[in-house]
């Protein structure tokens, strides 16, 4: 399934690996269909370590709110809760956790849907990105043919066969195209990447009220009007006043901007930093999702590195290096595509 055609547009996510029909169906019809766990990297427990380190899952939680209502039960600044990555919010979500607050104090907090599992105390923090990977467990509900009528489980998983085998013939063997999806984007609000261009030009006015006003698919009228307030009159009081207790991040950038003008950086600055970091990943996963398609439509290998490609190694925490990434060349092209095997 495929977002709708502006949403894929800007994001990048036109098109199929394959020609094949595909079985249709319906992605998180419950919270439970979808469940993502976190691949930790490890982190070395120490009881005299000064933070708590916590497995945490989440059922139907945005995991920045999480760490807002969490930071709030233990009485301490939001900025020491550490984690690796935000993970879908229509979902049931487990990863790890690190806070700088006593473990006593997390094993006693009380949230609904939330189960904490303590697990010790560390010295070490992580930060965005610090993890090998997810594990997602997925259920596709309402399969139906291209007519509409509706799919067995049987004949949706020949189908899901007929496609790992076009992918095999076409992309080589256990080989596909690793899309990202709307998710990191904003699914109904594609905002990120463009804040994120704005954040690259410095263009802090504009990443502000990009984030503040962008109109989104299918929003409630009360956030609708406060947006269309924003991008007709600027920010103004009245504005402030339109927005929805819930838009917690827009309010205190506009609240900010009241206050302070011309800080536009400020405003931005009123995001977590994970939130931050991500407008720039979301503008590079537009880059890297065009780049994915052009390969596919060009008949290029998605795996075996041509001249012109960036190649580098990755750590045994699977993560990569960009300091030590190499220009591929066509005398290099064939030890290097060697060693990618």
């Amino acid at each position: 399934m495929q977002p709708n055609t502006s949403l894929a547009d800007a994001i990048g996510l036109i098109g199929y690996a394959t020609d094949d029909m595909g079985i249709g169906g319906v992605l998180k019809s419950r919270v439970a269909d979808f469940r993502v766990d976190e691949i930790a990297t490890t982190i070395t427990l120490n009881p005299k370590g000064r933070f708590t380190v916590a497995k945490i899952t989440l059922t139907n939680w945005e995991t920045n709110r999480f760490c807002n209502n969490l930071a709030k039960k233990l009485s301490i600044s939001r900025n020491r809760i550490f984690f690796a990555g935000t993970k879908d919010k229509r979902a049931v979500t487990s990863q790890i956790f690190v806070i700088d607050a006593p473990q006593f104090k997390v094993a006693e907090i009380e949230i609904p849907d939330v189960v904490i599992e303590v697990l010790g105390r560390t010295h070490q923090k992580i930060g965005f990105g610090n993890h090998r990977g997810n594990r997602f467990t997925i259920v596709v509900r309402g399969c139906a043919h291209q007519d509409g009528t509706a799919m067995t489980e049987e004949e949706a998983l020949a189908e899901v066969e007929r496609i790992k085998n076009s992918m095999h013939e076409k992309l080589g063997t256990g080989r596909f195209p690793n899309w990202i999806g709307p998710q990191r984007f904003g699914s109904g609000r594609a905002v990120t990447a463009e804040v994120g261009r704005s954040v690259v030009q410095h263009k802090w006015d504009e990443a502000a009220l990009t984030y503040i006003s962008k109109e989104g698919e299918y929003e409630s009228p009360e956030v609708a009007t406060f947006r269309e307030h924003i991008r007709k009159h600027g920010i103004t009081q009245e504005g402030l006043d339109l927005a929805p207790e819930w838009l917690g991040y827009e309010r205190r950038m506009t609240e900010h901007l009241l206050n302070n003008p011309d800080d536009h950086i400020g405003a931005f600055r009123k995001l977590p930093n994970n939130l931050q970091i991500m407008t720039v990943h979301a503008l590079q996963s537009v880059v890297f999702n065009r780049t994915l398609r052009k390969r596919l439509e060009q008949g290029m290998s998605i795996t075996t590195p041509e001249a012109g490609d960036l190649v580098g190694r990755l750590d045994e925490r699977g993560q990569l290096s960009a300091n030590n990434c190499v220009l591929v060349e066509e005398r290099t092209a064939p030890r290097i595509g060697r060693n990618c095997q």
